[in-house]
């Protein structure tokens, strides 16, 4: 179920409520009713996730999934999908529309991912790296209140979401190279089954970069807030940009790179950067 990923979720959507409500803790309700959403949808889409890719993860060698090394049957990985979905659509509806909406429209796409557009991660990559991206939306979203639908969001939140939504793709693009051989015989289509490995690695880097760049603007520009000039901040985002620019050299300028170190290590900044989020925010 990969919980760790539901928590990270979960402070995304933490992130964009305390900045839209200027740095006040959300209600108790809300932080329940959001974390659970996040919980319990991650946890059941990576279930059904593993279903769908036995086959594929055998080819690929993937013995750090259950199904793969027999821990768990199939069924099982079903049953939890069937449980968990809709109470995370259920806490959604108990927060407001909005954020309702959002969670439905989200968990939909996830099925249909799961199903069919994993087969083509020409696609599949940039709605993987929106999932990163939108709980920052939905955390903005979730501290409207009433229970009309409502988009007006800060737009720093938006902002945020796009250095998640880039760090994202690099990350699953970088996935797609280390998986490629497993992919390859599975029929999937993937950046580098068109433009080959190493053009695939360059593109990765490229939008490590691009979210670089990014990071800077809340440290910059006076309307993203409590972020403007917050030493706090800048100095646990620059671990996150050290790292990823470690990253991007590697897969930009070397020919052999270490893809399962960097999947993790990448995992590990992005955790860092929203912390860097989450600190700014209270200090």
């Amino acid at each position: 179920m990969r919980l760790e990923h539901g928590v990270m979720i979960f402070l995304g959507i933490l992130i964009g409520s305390l900045i839209a409500l200027e740095g006040e803790l959300p209600t108790v309700k809300n932080l329940v009713l959001t974390f659970f959403t996040a919980l319990f949808l991650e946890a059941s889409t990576f279930a059904l996730n593993d279903y769908y890719d036995l086959d594929i993860d055998k080819k690929n060698k993937r013995t750090d999934r259950p199904l793969v090394r027999g821990d768990l049957t199939p069924k099982t990985a079903l049953l939890l999908f069937f449980i968990f979905f809709p109470l995370g659509i259920i806490c959604s509806f108990f927060v407001n529309l909005t954020c309702f909406i959002i969670a439905l429209i989200t968990a939909i796409f996830a099925i249909l991912y799961d199903v069919k557009m994993k087969k083509i991660k020409l696609i599949g990559n940039f709605y993987i790296a929106y999932v990163m991206a939108i709980p920052f939306i939905f955390g903005g979203a979730a501290s409207i209140e009433g229970n009309t639908l409502n988009i007006k969001i800060e737009p720093a939140t938006y902002v945020i979401a796009l250095i998640a939504f880039l760090a994202g793709s690099g990350r699953e693009i970088m996935k797609d190279v280390q998986d490629f051989e497993g992919d390859k015989k599975s029929g999937v289509k993937s950046f580098p089954k068109y433009i080959g490995i190493r053009k695939s690695n360059i593109i990765a880097g490229l939008f490590f970069v691009v979210a670089i760049v990014f990071s800077f603007l809340p440290f910059t520009l006076s309307r993203f807030g409590v972020y403007y000039q917050n030493i706090n901040y800048l100095s646990i985002v620059m671990v996150t940009d050290i790292m990823l620019l470690t990253t991007a050299f590697h897969l930009i300028f070397k020919k052999k790179t270490h893809l399962k170190l960097y999947r993790s290590f990448t995992l590990l900044a992005i955790f860092i950067g929203l912390l860097a989020f989450l600190v700014g925010a209270f200090i």
